[in-house]
């Protein structure tokens, strides 16, 4: 996708907005109708509300240490309040694992470390842990390692865990993660797989029963697993454990490992914008949903992210991962999924930040993606329900909206294209049109690496608050005809508001404990 023009000032936008409207009520209008493009705000998407830590966070387990620092007394308060803008006043959701779930352990005595291991818990480890869930009040979902094929391994690594942290810090254990994958690559550093290729559903259903029988009583999350063929198994799974209290399950748009140019999933960013890597990644869960809501349990897609396996921050730190984190968040909510967990660590191609101490004090920088998943939470708060938007297929512009319990209506749209588009807005039947306001996340291109802004406001080059920074810009909409005409930038995302919500502004806190 070319490089577009930075876009012009909202007020221009909205200047030529009001002006389009204007002259087609008095006149002809002197742009063409298919330049516009109509988009119908109507019922509820699904019968479910988004519940409260919809938008959690997923974290390697050595990036504890590296994120939140290693002086339990003195955590970085940068990422605390990073954490805590994504949880809306909820608490926030915070699962621990990924690879590393089958890479860590606590030492056992009279035990060698398990072949595949490479990072070692410590009582320093669970201290930090501990304060961060308590400076956020994080809810937190901890990998327990399930490769090592061993009892005792894991059980003592789950009584280490929930002994430091608390039983009431922590809303389940995980026990493995990506067990599909276990047959076929190579474990930590072991040389070799963690199981035969042979290895299947059926082998791993019976190794979770054999391991979590060692767990301490802990409600546990599963399957963990991110190859879709393993998801028509969903409902045999939690018919077997019925001590699974949430359903889980792994998504990325595209990867770097076994793939060549000319395929779909190989990153680009016209990939990543494009509706497979969106609209079909969400659809590819729905059996996965159903078969869990069928048995009363949620599910959560906990774990995330833009390109797996490889490093292309070309695509991945670019602002079409924001425009991305921000469709798929709201296509995935369409289709029930009950919370969503974005995955980072140091080092990722996917990086939502990266941290460091000068002089004492915590600097963060903060990648674009982290400002679309900022968006959504703003306006897809908890309790909102998710509305339809038609038509659902306008090429490169996408819309979403949502209505709030106290009848605020918020209204995404994204542009992913090269030029500006008008959009006129119907509102749903027996709403009561109002002024609204506007607010903007751009950024220089679609490419973007820096220089993006959520309301004109920023984390600069670095932030030693976690707080967007400088004024925020917001513009007043008024209805015309009972709806709302507005210009979208190239390469950006428009919220509307109408409603209570409308004049609500983000308010900066006097202290960040």
């Amino acid at each position: 996708m070319e490089i577009v023009r930075r876009p012009q000032s909202l007020l221009t936008y909205l200047a030529v907005a009001v002006a389009l409207v204007v002259a087609s009520a008095a006149t002809a209008s002197p742009t063409p109708a298919a330049t516009t493009t109509v988009l119908t705000v109507g019922a509820p998407a699904t019968g479910r509300s988004i519940p409260a830590g919809f938008l959690g966070l997923s974290l390697e387990y050595f990036a504890i240490p590296a994120y939140a620092g290693t002086d339990a007394a003195a955590i970085d308060p940068v990422f605390v309040q990073l954490i805590r803008n994504l949880a809306g006043g909820d608490p926030p959701e915070l699962r621990i694992g990924g690879d590393t779930t089958d890479r860590t352990w606590w030492p056992v005595p009279n035990t060698p470390t398990p072949a595949g291991v490479t990072y070692t818990l410590t009582p320093g480890w669970i201290a930090v842990t501990e304060a961060l869930a308590t400076a956020t009040g994080a809810r937190l979902t901890l990998g327990i390692n399930l490769e090592a094929d061993s009892a005792t391994v894991a059980a003592a690594e789950a009584d280490q865990l929930v002994a430091g942290l608390g039983r009431g810090a922590i809303k389940a254990l995980e026990l493995g993660n990506e067990p599909e994958l276990y047959g076929k690559f190579t474990w930590g550093r072991s040389g070799k797989p963690g199981r035969p290729r042979t290895y299947d559903f059926v082998h791993f259903s019976r190794n979770f029963t054999r391991i979590s029988r060692a767990l301490p009583r802990i409600p546990l999350a599963g399957p963990a697993v991110g190859g879709p063929r393993w998801f028509t198994d969903f409902s045999r799974f939690l018919a077997a454990h019925r001590d699974v209290t949430v359903a889980t399950l792994h998504r990325y748009a595209l990867e770097s490992c076994y793939v060549t140019r000319r395929q779909p999933s190989y990153p680009t960013i016209s990939h990543l914008l494009s509706r497979g890597s969106t609209q079909a990644l969400a659809s590819s869960v729905t059996s996965a949903v159903t078969q869990a809501h069928a048995r009363g349990v949620p599910l959560r897609v906990d774990e995330i992210n833009t390109v797996s396996c490889g490093w292309d921050p070309a695509v991945g730190r670019s602002f079409a991962s924001a425009l991305w984190s921000l469709e798929t968040l709201f296509d995935l909510a369409g289709e029930g999924v009950d919370g969503v967990n974005i995955h980072t660590f140091p080092g990722a191609t996917y990086a939502l930040f990266r941290f460091r101490q000068v002089n004492g004090h915590w600097q963060g920088v903060v990648m674009p993606e982290y400002y679309g998943l900022q968006l959504f939470a703003q306006a897809a708060p908890a309790g909102s329900r998710v509305l339809s938007v038609s038509p659902t297929d306008t090429g490169q512009l996408r819309a979403y909206a949502t209505r709030a319990p106290n009848k605020t209506l918020r209204i995404v749209v994204i542009n992913e294209g090269a030029g500006a588009r008008v959009v006129r807005v119907r509102m749903p039947a027996r709403t009561r049109a109002r002024t609204g306001t506007l607010e903007l996340l751009t950024a220089p291109s679609i490419r973007a690496r820096s220089g993006v802004t959520l309301g004109a406001q920023s984390y600069g080059k670095s932030t030693t608050t976690g707080l967007l920074a400088g004024p925020q810009r917001t513009r007043t909409l008024t209805p015309v005809h009972g709806g709302y005409v507005l210009r979208v930038p190239p390469a950006s995302a428009t919220l509307l508001t109408v409603g209570q919500g409308a004049a609500v502004r983000r308010r900066r806190p006097s202290s960040i404990p």
